[in-house]
């Protein structure tokens, strides 16, 4: 049965999740209050796991789904599901673009789409800033606000942002391993 339900989680994540992994978010936090297979928690995890790895992160994202909740076939289950629709879609809009390209539907479908991938990588943005600047299980009122912030992690972002952009010519590995090392000794 779990099989069966991470193949259709997964196949409308694949289905809907239009503007890539980052669009997989919202999708990937309402499974966390469907079934156990992982916490909000492990979501900020994968988050940061999918973005440090090579390949697309909704792919390393469901992969790593998959696999906490039902082993290596889980891991194949949810990532199969996830990749199927954008192949099929993929395979039905190459063959029509061509005949299509001209018309004013299609073009304005398309410029329609970029303002709803736009919102889900926002939303998406704004959940991991939450979790991952802000400790929001301490929330417990407007009085709580300033008890709600993760100093260390904000300072670490701040940081990390302006050497981003200060210095465009160190490989992104670099600030990866060093938010990682950041995270082991102060202990976010």
């Amino acid at each position: 049965m779990i099989f069966l339900q991470l193949f259709w989680e997964f196949l409308k994540t694949g289905l809907f999740a239009v503007g890539g992994g980052l669009a997989t978010l919202p999708f990937l936090k309402a499974i966390t209050h469907k079934y156990p297979w992982f916490t909000a928690n492990d979501l900020m995890d994968m988050v940061a796991v999918s973005e440090s790895t090579p390949g697309p992160m909704g792919v390393n994202s469901a992969t790593y789904a998959g696999f906490h909740a039902a082993g290596l076939p889980g891991a194949l289950t949810a990532t199969f599901s996830l990749v199927l629709p954008s192949v099929i879609i993929i395979i039905l809009v190459s063959r029509a673009l061509d005949r299509f390209r001209s018309s004013s539907l299609v073009q304005n479908g398309f410029y329609g789409l970029r303002p709803a991938s736009a919102g889900l990588i926002f939303g998406a943005m704004f959940t991991v800033f939450a979790g991952s600047l802000l400790h929001l299980d301490l929330w417990s009122g407007p009085e709580s606000l300033l008890s709600v912030l993760n100093y260390r992690a904000i300072l670490l972002f701040l940081v990390l942002s302006v050497a981003i952009r200060k210095l465009p010519k160190v490989h992104p590995i670099v600030f990866i391993g060093v938010g990682a090392l950041a995270g082991i000794i102060f202990q976010f």
